[in-house]
């Protein structure tokens, strides 16, 4: 017997009730149906390097790790060699992290200096960057992190707009290249934190969290200026080694990276705080990773970083899982979508995981691998 024949009394409805479903966005907790095999590798499988991270009090009331001990006992057991701290300022500050990191560990840490850029209001700033820099790398600065203040909110004496490839810097790129140490640049956001925040955002949802992260209207610079200033910085420096954060500052555009790689020996790039976009975009970041391998260092940009967060790094690089979260955050911070991992070959997570950061910054080269 059909259903249709069924008496109306025999028939099940599909639904007790009209009345249609509704759900805040802020409330749905989708959970995953589809069954795959997962891996939880433990422990990198040689002495790992995260060349991106915060151990200051940059961005923290206090130092971004209280017990350092602790930390360095977490960083043994995932394997973790050493951690670059992005937060070392100049002077004072900068001795007081190499105190408390890089010279009570050594090998252990890798500090970076800053510089302070709201020392822009008269002539001949450049200089005194570069003065301050060049004391830095006396002091034991690993490096130099530029941050997205540049261009963002930075003047000069005039009031205009300041750009990372503005001349007048040329005395700072100078200082950095006589140093040997790499600089590492922030110099944009995601594209989307400069698209209008309206319903076909993709980052709505964590803009409506962080309201200062969105950078759209005619008082800021475009997100192409921006990374077109990093591009001629690159270009006009080539005895700077540049390491690009966050795949570069512009993971959604593999395109551009990879030509950013081919046609600049010194630029580099970090994948710190971006496996959310390349995770869902596997099949063309492993193809940039094995095309341009000893460009490439693992970071995290995860501060206090935990054991998890490493072992999910680890996870991403080394196996071929498919559709596992980038964040313990639910929802995640970035996007409501899940990452497939990059499958490296061990040669190549060797370079990315290891190498690459021993080989550009002096503090992690002394005997960690075999």
């Amino acid at each position: 017997m059909s259903d249709a024949s069924k008496p109306a009394a025999a028939r099940v409805p599909l639904r007790t009730s009209n009345a249609p479903i509704e759900l805040l966005l802020r409330d749905f907790r989708p959970e995953a149906t589809v069954r795959l095999v997962e891996h939880h590798p433990q422990a990198f499988p040689l002495p790992a390097f995260d060349a991106h991270n915060h151990l200051g009090r940059w961005h923290t009331d206090g130092w971004a790790v209280a017990d350092v001990p602790a930390f360095v006992s977490m960083l043994d057991s995932v394997n973790v060699r050493g951690v670059v701290n992005l937060d070392g300022g100049w002077g004072d500050e900068l001795e007081a992290n190499l105190d408390r990191y890089d010279r009570a560990h050594p090998g252990r840490f890798a500090s970076f200096a800053r510089l302070d850029w709201t020392d822009t209001g008269s002539t001949g700033w450049g200089g005194r960057f570069a003065a301050s820099f060049a004391d830095s790398a006396r002091r034991g600065a690993s490096g130099l992190k530029l941050w997205k203040d540049i261009g963002l909110g930075t003047r000069d004496e005039q009031g205009e707009p300041l750009f990372l490839d503005d001349r007048r810097l040329s005395p700072l790129w100078q200082a950095v290249a006589a140093s040997g140490v790499p600089v590492l640049v922030h110099v944009a956001d995601p594209v989307a934190f400069f698209r209008p925040l309206d319903a076909s955002n993709e980052r709505y949802e964590e803009l409506s969290h962080h309201p200062d992260w969105h950078f759209h209207g005619p008082q800021f610079p475009s997100f192409e200026r921006l990374i077109g200033s990093l591009e001629n910085a690159v270009a006009d420096n080539p005895g700077v080694a540049f390491i690009g954060a966050h795949v570069g500052c512009y993971a959604e555009d593999l395109g551009w990276v990879d030509r950013m790689l081919s046609s600049y020996p010194n630029f580099h790039i970090d994948i710190s705080a971006r496996i959310a976009e390349l995770g869902r975009q596997p099949r063309a970041a492993r193809r940039l990773l094995l095309k341009h391998p000893t460009r490439v260092l693992m970071g995290t940009d995860i501060f206090p970083a935990q054991a998890s967060d490493y072992r999910r790094y680890l996870r991403f690089l080394a196996t071929d899982d498919e559709c596992f979260p980038y964040s313990d955050d639910n929802p995640p911070g970035t996007g409501r979508w899940s990452i497939s991992a990059l499958d490296l070959p061990d040669e190549v997570l060797k370079l990315v995981t290891a190498e690459n950061a021993v080989r550009l910054i002096p503090a992690f080269s002394a005997g960690v691998l075999p």
